[in-house]
């Protein structure tokens, strides 16, 4: 990392009367502070049902007893117009509020009447009614006479300066008790309002601790062959085969008001409501594909592009491509963004002149701007956003500390880190602000940048904490994440270790995310990182490689029975990380010290790096996981001295031997690193076979049709196993043997490694590799009869 700029980012801690004063709504006008709406994105907590036999519907709340009733509170349920198919806001339009003593509601009190005209019909703000003086009653009603359906995120009742309404007992008139409503729910840790700005959390960078890890991630000098280079190669064909430089520059050209002609290409949501995302997604498969391989058309076409966002920058800085003034509409300011910054990381580090200070201008303008106070909670996903602040301070060499700054005040979330550190699976499966999502993974991966910035400790306690949650309650058997995007409030999808087989988890986006996670604290902990490494292993397998069709075309979820999607080539956010990770493979196999050397991953591979100042050269021969035996050799000037440590898996079904030139030198454990230090020279050799064999996992999730059932899943060291074959249907096959037995049935196919009849069975049934699997029917949850 080179030396960053030390000048304190003042803006960020000066804000608060520019941003207070005004920001744009959703049409580009002014909106006071005090017009704040409520949650964007999430879904509804009350939709009313047409009345039947009424002019009117009524909502009503017993508070169990009678109370003083001071105030009641209506908070409106705001969503952005941009997303497809949004939700009118639905705020009753004639309404009156009324209280009781008793259900009858004989001599109710009224609160408000607002039924001779109609309501404003899209309040950004909540709504207050206040009493003139308390009045007693046990019940409140809302009753609405416009529009038949009418939507509220919130209901308050105020006594005693209190909601005394949360967890009481709702009715409405269609379907009488509805009980204890998410309507009435606790507040949420942070408040309902999306206006959030904390700069009591701003720290200044003359306290900060910047974490050098011991472990450097390589950049360059990596080759590979093998399965990772069908994968290298199958992902060029797909970024040259899927949008042309004119569909990526479309979006930059509309919104700078240049003549963008006609999209030629796939429309989706993506390439029309994400603006720029595409060309994100290409500068960070392309990036990193041109950090190893020299691809000419690859760089030409990242090299037009850039050239293209410059052109169309303002200038004030402003460089996505989609308006300044639908910042807070849809996924804008937090995916989009997020996906254009970080693939302007991508292709600096390949050597693009332009890309860095474009986005230093970007990160300007971002700092500076008035929408922040409302990013994190108006705009879906908020959070997700955060990586491109975090790796534009961490991985170029133009950050400023406001990068870092404005996350702190605008983006930490103190209780959710608080949870996480406290190992709180609710912090996941029921994260409190917009939808749950696999994405929360990619907020980790900016907390931990923010630990290497600062040395806080908070953010990296927190961070294991997150480790730990995934690791134990939602991470499928072979690696995949088990929670995916929810649209449930409050969420209740995804609890821990529900493990769904038939809700299309396994998001790709999600494991990619994961995989950085685990290399961010692999780089941390050299002696006590294989548990990461194992991680990361199997997420590429299992999921990166297994989510790359033939032709290079990428699937969205890792489905674990039935049928695999089809690969996408729509610029889906899948897409956009699953190239990011193919161009990312050859760093994930080593990690260089300042004495050496790791070998993290088996795959056939070069590297060259320099140790005090000597140029070493180590050859991999691998065909793993095809084959098991594994062959570094050395290519030196001279003889140099170097700790070269060799991964034994945590997979490993023994102890395993080290030969260097032929002779037994060392043996390992399971889990842990052989270090091999001495004087190497020209040609030496290091050999291995690793220690590989199947292992049964018996599912334990809530899919009805496999829970409770004798169903297990197969691995072969880190590789998930599926069984394809016609008599698999709809993911489903009886074997008539037990578990136990299988191990001994699996007879090798001639010529195919990997690859496994099972013996009595129909020929045509064959376990493989999961990450082969394409259009076949499969399952990697077959039934085993039930021991005796």
């Amino acid at each position: 990392m080179k030396t960053k700029i030390t000048v304190l980012f003042i803006a960020v801690l000066t804000m608060t009367a520019k941003v207070s004063a005004q920001v744009a709504d959703l049409d580009g006008g002014p909106m006071g502070i005090e017009r704040v709406a409520m949650s964007v994105g999430s879904p509804i907590p009350y939709v009313s049902v047409p009345p039947k036999d009424s002019v009117a519907n009524w909502v009503q709340i017993d508070l169990g007893e009678v109370l003083p009733v001071e105030a009641v509170k209506l908070y409106p349920y705001f969503q952005d117009k941009a997303w497809p198919g949004a939700h009118s806001h639905n705020f009753p339009l004639r309404f009156r509020i009324e209280t009781a003593d008793n259900e009858a509601f004989d001599s109710p009190c009224m609160v408000e009447d607002h039924t001779a005209i109609d309501f404003e019909a899209y309040p950004l703000e909540i709504k207050t009614y206040k009493l003139t003086q308390p009045a007693p009653a046990r019940y409140v009603r809302l009753t609405v006479f416009k529009p038949k359906i009418f939507e509220l995120w919130r209901f308050e009742v105020i006594s005693g300066g209190k909601d005394v309404a949360e967890g009481k007992t709702l009715y409405d008139s269609e379907n009488g008790c509805l009980g204890k409503h998410v309507l009435l729910r606790p507040q949420r840790p942070a408040g309902e309002n999306v206006w959030y700005d904390r700069p009591e959390q701003v720290t200044r960078p003359e306290t900060w601790n910047p974490v050098k890890a011991p472990l450097r991630i390589p950049r360059s000098g990596v080759s590979v062959g093998g399965l990772f280079r069908q994968t290298f190669d199958r992902n060029i064909h797909y970024l040259l085969n899927s949008f042309s430089v004119h569909d990526m520059s479309h979006n930059f050209l509309e919104r700078a008001g240049k003549d963008a002609g006609e999209f030629e290409g796939h429309s989706s949501w993506f390439t029309r409501g994400l603006g720029g995302s595409i060309a994100g997604r290409f500068l960070m498969g392309a990036g990193n594909i041109l950090r190893w391989d020299s691809v000419e058309e690859l760089r030409r076409r990242m090299d037009r592009l850039i050239d293209v966002i410059e052109e169309c920058a303002t200038p004030e800085g402003y460089i996505y491509g989609y308006a300044e003034r639908t910042v807070l509409q849809g996924q804008n300011h937090a995916y989009a963004r997020g996906w254009l910054s970080q693939g302007l990381v991508e292709a600096g580090v390949a050597g693009n002149p332009k890309a860095w200070p474009l986005l230093r201008r970007g990160g300007d303008w971002f700092n500076s701007s008035p929408y922040l106070p409302e990013i994190l909670m108006r705009v879906p996903i908020g959070n997700q956003g955060m990586v491109a602040n975090s790796r534009t301070y961490l991985d170029t060499d133009i950050g400023v500390p406001g990068d870092i700054q404005v996350l702190q005040r605008y983006f930490q979330l103190n209780f959710w880190l608080e949870q996480l550190i406290d190992r709180d699976p609710s912090a996941i499966w029921q994260y409190q602000y917009e939808r749950v999502h696999s994405y929360l993974i990619v907020v980790l991966n900016a907390y931990m940048d923010m630990y290497m910035a600062t040395g806080e400790q908070l953010y990296l306690k927190a961070m294991h904490g997150a480790w730990d949650v995934f690791r134990e309650h939602f991470m499928h058997t072979g690696g995949s994440i088990s929670v995916i995007e929810s649209y449930t409030f409050p969420p209740q999808q995804f609890p821990p270790k529900s493990y769904h087989l038939r809700k299309s988890t396994g998001e790709l986006c999600g494991n990619v995310f994961w995989s950085v996670f685990n290399e961010q604290l692999r780089v941390l902990y050299p002696e006590d990182g294989e548990k990461y490494v194992s991680e990361i292993e199997k997420s590429v397998y299992n999921v990166g490689i297994a989510n790359q069709d033939p032709e290079g075309n990428i699937r969205y979820h890792a489905r674990l029975v039935n049928k695999k999607e089809n690969g996408g080539c729509s610029g889906s956010c899948c897409e956009g990380q699953g190239t990011r990770l193919y161009g990312m493979l050859p760093e994930f196999i080593y990690k260089i010290a300042d004495d050496g050397l790791y070998v993290d991953l088996f795959n056939e591979s070069s590297i060259e790096w320099e140790q005090n100042g000597k140029k070493l050269s180590l050859h991999q021969h691998s065909d793993f996981p095809l084959n098991s035996e594994v062959r570094l050799h050395f290519e030196l000037a001279a003889p140099v001295r170097s700790k070269i440590r060799i991964r034994v898996p945590s997979w490993a079904t023994s102890k395993m031997d080290i030969l260097v030139n032929g002779k037994k030198t060392a043996t390992g454990n399971a889990g842990s690193y052989i270090t091999l230090n001495r004087i190497w020279k020209h040609n030496d050799v290091i050999s291995f076979t690793l220690p590989t064999g199947f292992r049964l996992t018996k599912y334990a999730g809530v899919t009805e049709d496999f829970k409770g059932k004798e169903t297990y899943a197969l691995e072969y060291g880190p590789i998930l196993m599926g069984l394809a074959g016609k008599d698999v249907q709809n993911g489903i096959l009886n074997f008539p043997f037990t578990a136990d037995e299988l191990t001994a049935k699996l007879k090798p196919v001639a010529g195919k490694p990997l690859h496994f009849s099972i013996e009595g069975e129909n020929p045509s049934l064959i376990y493989m590799p999961y990450y082969e699997i394409n259009t076949e029917q499969f399952t990697c949850y077959p039934f085993f009869r039930v021991k005796n």
